[in-house]
């Protein structure tokens, strides 16, 4: 801070002071409307500002007025309400060295009233125009709030695009998964994996119609939800009715039995079942219970989800169900359900190459049944090939634990059983002779005669390395048990060597 010189003391004490009329050229130039009272009260200066913002005329205001006369007629033009008239009276008559108030004049304008005491006694108000300043204050705030919306919508929308980029990556990924499946089960544990990412407050179940087309098997779920062994069609209503059904608590709508039957809570949250379609028909049923969600545009986005995925779970099904269909005709005989010949050659190469490789053992059972074409030509093909059917049946309720049946042609049938030994196969094949002698066939009114077979064992490494040769011991066997008087159970160690189609007579 700057400190006066002795010689500018000097000449500042030669001022003279200023005139009434120099005075009064400074306040008129002001901004603001400037009023000076009188300790007791009374106006002793003023400016012309002053009038036109108290939106007065000439007179209206002059030296000697009483400030108890200014706000009286201040509160008789609705300038001031009587309250804040009394509370300016009251701060004059305080100690307070400054206070300050507000005023809108009838024109709109707002003024802000600031009174400060004078060291010499009485007070000195200004009165300053602020409307634009609230103005350009209410303008910035709206605009500044109006900012921050944008900034809301904008990062809302963002993350609207980054939540749908993401469900979009994943649906894509669960379609790549879905197609490269090669079974049901592999379908089904992918859907419950991509459905708890994509869902993942979510409960849900998913069931595919029994071949009897009577119920519904539960065949996968997620989320913790209570997957049902079986539901009845009519059990939902989005089976009933062809189309989805969505489950609202806050409107008119009647839940599933199929939830109702659910142990945990008698109290429905939103939920949304879909009909599974593939290639025009309904194979299935999903259904996708939500957590509560307050937004309804996240609700409607969720339903679309996962209407979509149904979309996907369906084709991917019916490619399965397509899949599953033309491997069984390429490698299944028809009329048995068993395998067939290429296919069990390939499985036994495999087989054999396993136990090779883990220095195990693999049984193999050639049999066929007894005096068949005796039978086919007394009682015709139909009973024949019900005998077929009946052994088929047989295998397949026998063997289900690793091993292969099929059908080599006509009345012959083949088995291999992995890690068996020659002991264990030779019984397997006294369980089976035993099994096919127990049948009991009714065609047309009657009874058919006993079916029986006669069975060969080979057991890989020790009677053949190769597929090939195993087979044929196998077989070789068989005709020793057809020489043995049928029915029986021989194994190629104890066959005669000379005997069978394979000897050189």
């Amino acid at each position: 801070m700057n400190k006066m010189i002795p010689s500018q003391v000097s000449s500042a004490e030669n001022l003279s002071e200023p005139s009434h009329s120099r005075l009064m050229d400074v306040l008129n130039k002001l901004d603001q409307g400037v009023m000076v009272w009188t300790e007791d009260g009374h106006c002793q200066v003023f400016n012309e500002r002053l009038l036109t913002l108290l939106e007065l005329q000439n007179g209206d205001i002059y030296p000697g007025y009483s400030r108890a006369d200014f706000f009286a007629t201040a509160v008789k033009l609705n300038h001031v309400t009587e309250d804040s008239a009394a509370q300016a009276e009251q701060d004059f008559n305080s100690d307070k060295e400054r206070f300050s108030a507000t005023r809108k004049m009838p024109s709109g304008r707002r003024l802000q009233i600031d009174t400060r005491r004078l060291s010499t006694g009485g007070f000195v108000t200004c009165y300053t125009d602020v409307t634009q300043v609230e103005r350009t204050a209410r303008d910035l705030t709206k605009a500044r709030q109006a900012a921050e919306e944008a900034e809301l919508t904008a990062l809302k929308t963002l993350a609207a695009e980054q939540s749908w980029r993401e469900e979009a990556k994943l649906l894509s990924e669960l379609d790549e998964w879905l197609h490269s499946c090669k079974s049901q089960d592999e379908l089904f544990r992918i859907v419950s994996t991509f459905m708890a990412r994509l869902f993942p407050h979510s409960q849900g179940e998913l069931y595919i119609y029994s071949n009897s087309r009577d119920v519904l098997d539960g065949k996968c779920h997620w989320g913790g939800a209570n997957v049902h062994d079986h539901i009845f069609p009519d059990s939902c209503w989005s089976l009933r009715r062809g189309r989805q059904y969505l489950y609202s608590a806050d409107k008119i709508a009647f839940a599933c039995s199929h939830v109702d039957d659910q142990p945990e809570s008698d109290a429905h949250e939103d939920y949304v079942c879909f009909p599974v379609v593939a290639h025009g028909n309904t194979v299935g049923l999903l259904h996708v219970k939500f957590p509560p969600e307050s937004d309804p545009k996240r609700k409607v986005s969720l339903h679309r989800l996962a209407l979509r995925c149904g979309e996907h779970i369906s084709l991917a099904i019916a490619n399965v169900r397509l899949r599953d269909e033309l491997h069984d005709q390429s490698t299944r005989d028809p009329l048995t359900g068993v395998y067939n010949r290429r296919h069990f050659l390939g499985e036994l190469r495999n087989a054999v190459a396993l136990a090779d490789r883990k220095a195990s053992q693999l049984g193999i059972l050639s049999f066929d049944a007894d005096r068949f074409k005796t039978f086919n030509d007394t009682h015709g093909h139909d009973a024949g090939d019900m005998v077929l059917r009946a052994i088929g049946d047989t295998l397949k309720d026998l063997f289900h634990n690793g091993e292969v049946c099929c059908r080599m042609g006509g009345e012959e049938f083949a088995i291999f059983l992995p890690d068996t030994d020659k002991e264990q196969t030779m019984e397997v094949g006294e369980a089976l002779r035993g099994a096919i002698e127990d049948i009991t066939l009714r065609y047309g009114s009657g009874t058919l005669p006993r079916v029986t077979i006669s069975i060969g064992v080979a057991s890989f490494p020790e009677d053949g390395l190769l597929p090939q040769d195993l087979m044929h011991a196998a077989d070789h066997a068989l005709y020793a048990a057809k020489n043995a008087g049928r029915n029986c159970v021989v194994d190629c160690g104890e066959a005669d060597p000379a005997g069978g189609p394979f000897s050189s007579k």
